[in-house]
């Protein structure tokens, strides 16, 4: 029987295809105890592997609650869950871009090595549970040859970066963040000066300031598209922020630098990371980000100490090379703009209403699928991907609010689209609304979770259904995060209504709980 890796030898790049058979053989030395446990964990965290957690060793398939078959024998609960027991597999979607040949492969693995669920994270990547680590390569040839990569999804890395999904059609932006959140993924993927931080590092891009797309006032740098004019023309440029965060002591970020030339974006982020990696601690992971390192010493002599650095760095033609191909990222509309026309029913004008917005190009509009918890299906996957082949092409975006977004819709598609999305159950309206409830996934999976932030989430959801057209339009627009621990991966800081969850002493034993934290600011990027 011919191997994945044997099949897709022709397809998969040479770096990757690489870096995987490492892997492999780094699983083999583990499996042999020739690799420390700690040094293990390091290098499969890089790879997006993380290890996961089990309630009373079952899990809900879909049609029923079954046992979980674990290798490593009856620890299956908890940080003491083996090495080998099945995991969780992030996978990075730079700035959610996504194509509908990846997506079905996606679904592919979500159906033949996980649960058969796509789940869609705050950093616009896709999470697969319940993956043997035996699994994991050949999922990550099968992605490596459609253009995916796991690598430094995880670990003490540059993450996914994330952006505005409605960067290139927006009617506000200055101008498409998207060519450089691309190139800051793959010239900062793998970098030397990016492989001995203390802790994790997030970028975030923004076409304005307004907006919440980008996030970035709580990244470790932020970059809002700027432009200038210079000598009579228009100079591109970002407003560059740096050490924000969430987690138990959240910051905001600072302002670097009001305008960085286009030129200078990438090398400033070198120099930033330069700076990360030497003054960042060590010791106590708590107070490894950024964020404690401007703290301690001041954005000021941050600031100096990041231009001191810009000017030592060797020159790198990569800095500048991507100017000339800002078109990498670009889409070509499927169909010809058109508008609509007719009036459709009630279900559709609820949902053209709050998940329909129109493009900067006369004609066509985003349409964003509602995806409930962030989750979807293998088939609704696959579905959603025939949709975009027959409707809109390569355009489809993931969130950081756990969506999906379908651009260059043709207006006069728009019902066609909607009749398609009810037949796979991806319909519902509600999008960016108080019933657009995001979680991480708290105590179903993560072995850090206190309380059950996807179980709040889906009760919280289905009530505020119930009563949603008895609100005022004010109580409509809030918006609703649920955290499952202190690590805030759910953003419940920056909601109007954030949930976080905790544990406290009642009769003797830790009982979870929920604080509700309010009045968190969305708009202006958080």
């Amino acid at each position: 029987m011919t191997s994945w890796k044997e099949k897709l030898a022709s397809e998969t790049p040479a770096d990757l295809a690489r870096e995987i058979d490492i892997f492999e053989t780094q699983i083999s030395l583990r499996r042999q105890n020739k690799i420390e446990e700690k040094l293990f964990a390091e290098t499969r965290l890089r790879r997006g592997v993380y290890g996961q957690r089990y309630d009373n060793g079952e899990r809900h398939d879909g049609t029923a609650t079954r046992q979980i078959a674990f290798p490593s024998g009856d620890l299956t609960k908890g940080p003491l869950t083996l090495w080998d027991a099945p995991g969780m597999q992030r996978i990075k979607i730079p700035f959610g871009k996504v194509s509908a040949k990846q997506l079905e492969v996606l679904a592919e693995c979500a159906e033949e090595y996980s649960d058969a669920i796509l789940h869609v994270t705050t950093r616009q990547d896709i999470q697969l549970h319940f993956v043997h680590i035996d699994d994991t390569p050949d999922m990550m040839r099968r992605l490596a040859a459609v253009g995916v990569t796991t690598r430094e999804a995880c670990g003490n890395s540059v993450r996914n970066i994330t952006a505005c999904p409605y960067a290139g059609v927006c009617n506000d932006e200055s101008f498409d963040v998207g060519p450089y959140a691309h190139a800051a993924t793959y010239f900062l993927l793998g970098h030397d000066d990016t492989q001995d931080f203390g802790r994790k590092f997030k970028i975030a891009f923004s076409g304005c300031a307004d907006h919440p797309c980008g996030l970035t006032s709580f990244h470790d740098i932020g970059c809002i598209a700027r432009v200038r004019g210079l000598n009579g023309e228009k100079k591109r440029g970002f407003e560059l922020y740096v050490g924000g965060g969430l987690g138990s002591v959240p910051h905001a970020a600072k302002l670097l630098d009001e305008f960085v030339p286009e030129e200078e974006l990438l090398p400033t982020m070198q120099a930033v990371a330069r700076i990360f990696a030497r003054l960042g601690e060590r010791e106590n992971r708590a107070r490894a980000r950024l964020k404690f390192v401007i703290k301690k010493i001041g954005i000021e002599e941050f600031t100096r100490l990041v231009r001191a650095e810009r000017e030592k760095l060797r020159s790198d033609p990569r800095w500048t090379a991507y100017l000339s191909n800002l078109d990498v990222v670009a889409e070509q509309p499927l169909k010809p703009p058109a508008p609509l026309r007719e009036v459709g029913s009630p279900a559709f004008e609820a949902w053209r209403k709050t998940n329909v917005r129109p493009q900067a190009q006369a004609g066509y509009a985003v349409a964003t699928v509602t995806l409930p918890l962030g989750d979807l299906t293998s088939d609704q996957a696959r579905a959603v991907a025939d949709i975009a082949r027959e409707l809109t092409g390569d355009t489809l975006r993931t969130t950081v609010e756990q969506n999906l977004a379908f651009r260059w819709v043709s207006e006069a598609d728009l019902p066609a689209l909607f009749q398609r999305l009810q037949k796979i159950g991806l319909a519902e309206p509600g999008a960016s609304t108080i019933t657009d409830v995001t979680s991480c996934p708290g105590t179903d999976t993560c072995k850090l979770g206190i309380s059950s932030s996807r179980g709040l989430a889906g009760e919280l959801r289905r009530r505020l259904q119930v009563v949603q057209d008895d609100m005022p339009k004010a109580a409509k627009a809030l918006h609703i995060k649920a955290s499952g621990c202190f690590n805030a991966c759910g953003q419940h800081h920056a909601a109007d209504l954030g949930f976080l969850g905790v544990s406290r002493n009642v009769n003797g034993r830790r009982v979870p709980h929920f604080q509700v934290v309010v009045g968190g600011q969305w708009t202006h990027n958080a």
